[in-house]
């Protein structure tokens, strides 16, 4: 058989191999077959053709669930000129304010979609940025091309704006953009970092929330700087307002650099509150701990096996594509598995940590999960690896991404494509 064809129609894939956790049990990797039916996943049946799968590994279709849609693919017209997180910062205001069109964001929002569908990837929540007139212009973008791939891949979205905006007396720039959010059915969320008026402002931003029914989602401490403590206060803010939406906290580098009472207490009050972490080990990598001619001397992310270990529901995602902030990635789960299991250790740990791509994304955002089970969707990411080390090793590029029980054409779109934008 070839393995990057399978026939079509109706069947029964013998001999896969699925991580333990999505079976129901707690080893690291059982053999199963999946019958399919109908474009559904079903019990395997006499009447169903064979296929012996030898082995290769299965999965769900994969949650990417912090990903920045609006800056992806942008690198060179707009490149980071030293690889920090100021550089990052200053080439992408550079670029917002000279060249985010409607029909810019568009083209390299579309082109990520692509990315994303040819490896495998049903759901994607998007960071928006939304400062000044920009969010006027992206979440219209954003909206019709949720509606073009509704039934392909879900799509959400989260404004992304400065918790220094949110003036703690209301009204303002960020109750029109709350207005929008809410018009658009999307995710109320703001970057979080040390200021005077910090818990303040929080009170405001879930107050806002909560009048108009929204999720949230911030990204904090993303810093080596130990002072960074943004996440215990929004912790505390949860804790103290009752705030019982879904909170999801993404990067919180910083908690990695403070003393273990600190970071200990801080991940106590995580798990009280309930809150969501995502970690995105790639651009967090990439950026943290970057000083010119000296190594860096730690990974840049944050404390998961701690926060596991607590009942806190951990998720890693992608984050950036090819922009200042990370220059490489595209939108590909299988590699932020792998360099998540190499940056964080993830192996010699844990035999569920497959879930922090599948099913405690979906369980954060409000997506489906259907799993491996009888009666779901036959969204399936299969690779010819047989077991991590083999997954691992190499980049699956001859995956087989079924959805609905067909085969899709895995063809990436060319960069070529966005030649007229970076001009």
């Amino acid at each position: 058989m070839d393995f990057r064809v399978l026939p079509s129609g109706n069947l029964t894939l013998t001999n896969l191999t699925a991580p333990g956790c999505l079976c129901g049990d707690d080893t690291d990797l059982s053999t199963i077959s999946l019958g399919i039916r109908d474009g559904m996943l079903c019990a395997p049946a006499a009447d169903l053709p064979a296929v012996d799968m030898r082995g290769a590994m299965v999965f769900p279709a994969f949650v990417d669930m912090h990903t920045h849609l609006d800056k992806g693919h942008i690198w060179r017209r707009a490149p980071n000129p030293d690889g920090t997180f100021d550089g990052a910062l200053a080439a992408v205001e550079a670029d917002r304010t000279a060249n985010w069109s409607g029909s810019d964001i568009r083209a390299r929002m579309d082109f990520a979609l692509r990315c994303a569908w040819a490896h495998g990837t049903r759901a994607i929540r998007t960071h928006l940025d939304s400062i000044g007139p920009q969010a006027a212009i992206s979440f219209p973008e954003f909206t019709r091309l949720r509606d073009e791939w509704a039934g392909r891949i879900e799509l959400q979205a989260a404004c992304l704006t400065l918790i220094d905006r949110i003036d703690p007396d209301g009204g303002g720039e960020f109750a029109d953009l709350v207005d929008l959010v809410a018009q658009s059915r999307g995710v109320l969320g703001c970057v979080t970092f040390p200021d005077a008026r910090l818990r303040d402002r929080l009170r405001a931003f879930f107050d806002h929330a909560g009048r108009r029914g929204l999720e949230t989602d911030f990204h904090s401490d993303e810093t080596g700087d130990p002072d960074s403590a943004s996440l215990r206060v929004i912790a505390e803010t949860v804790l103290e307002t009752g705030f019982d939406a879904p909170v999801t906290v993404g990067h919180c580098c910083s908690l990695a650099m403070q003393p273990d009472a600190e970071w200990r207490h801080t991940l106590d009050l995580v798990a009280r509150a309930g809150i969501n972490i995502v970690s995105l080990p790639m651009c967090n990598q990439y950026l943290q701990d970057r000083v010119g001619g000296r190594t860096p001397r730690w990974r840049g992310v944050t404390l998961v096996h701690e926060m596991a270990a607590r009942g806190i529901n951990v998720s890693f995602a992608s984050d950036n594509t090819r922009d200042p902030f990370y220059a490489y990635g595209d939108l590909d789960m299988i590699e932020v598995m792998r360099e998540a299991t190499r940056i964080a250790h993830l192996d010699h740990s844990r035999t569920d940590w497959t879930n922090a791509f599948l099913t405690s994304p979906a369980r954060a955002c409000g997506f489906d999960a259907p799993g491996l089970v009888p009666g779901a969707p036959a969204d399936l990411v299969i690779c010819r690896a047989r077991d991590w080390t083999e997954l691992f090793a190499r980049p699956q590029s001859d995956r087989i991404v079924l959805r609905a029980g067909r085969q899709i054409d895995r063809s990436l779109p060319d960069y070529a494509e966005l030649d007229h934008l970076m001009r």
